[in-house]
């Protein structure tokens, strides 16, 4: 929590922890349909795939997530188990295999979207909608740039 009197250093300082809280309690928000524990790497895998600016192979995904790729290839072969996910030969080299998002893949996705949106409305409910469109502005702004800043 914040205090009118904290330093810009104390503030900077609990970003980080907030991030943590974040994380471990946005998923505890009750969302229809609710959140389960496989979703959370699901939804990992099929962001990192829908978002690519290039063909993204399991070596990529375990790239992206800064994961051992023996790691990587669990996520992936469940996404795939499930439907979610199809290995196609890659347009650069026929050799290599790539990977793309199914049908059940994107509707997956969107789902989580969902999942994401109402608990960040569930969060915020009480607050004044202009404070909640200045958070979602302020959230996208810095996803933009973490993005902008981690780019090759």
């Amino acid at each position: 929590m914040t205090n009118e009197g904290e330093s810009q250093d104390d503030l900077l300082d609990a970003v980080g922890p907030a991030f943590a809280r974040l994380r471990r309690r946005t998923t505890q928000v009750p969302v229809e349909p609710p959140v389960e524990r496989k979703d959370l790497n699901r939804n990992l895998v099929l962001n990192i795939i829908d978002e690519a600016e290039k063909e993204m192979s399991v070596g990529a995904v375990a790239e992206a997530l800064s994961i051992d790729p023996s790691v990587a290839s669990r996520m992936v072969g469940d996404c795939i188990s499930h439907g979610y996910l199809l290995r196609a030969p890659s347009q650069a080299d026929g050799r290599r295999a790539v990977l793309q998002l199914t049908e059940a893949g994107y509707a997956l996705r969107d789902r989580f979207r969902s999942q994401q949106r109402q608990a960040f409305e569930y969060i915020t409910r009480d607050w004044p909608e202009a404070e909640r469109r200045e958070l979602a502005r302020l959230i996208v702004k810095y996803a933009d740039s973490a993005a902008k800043a981690t780019s090759g």
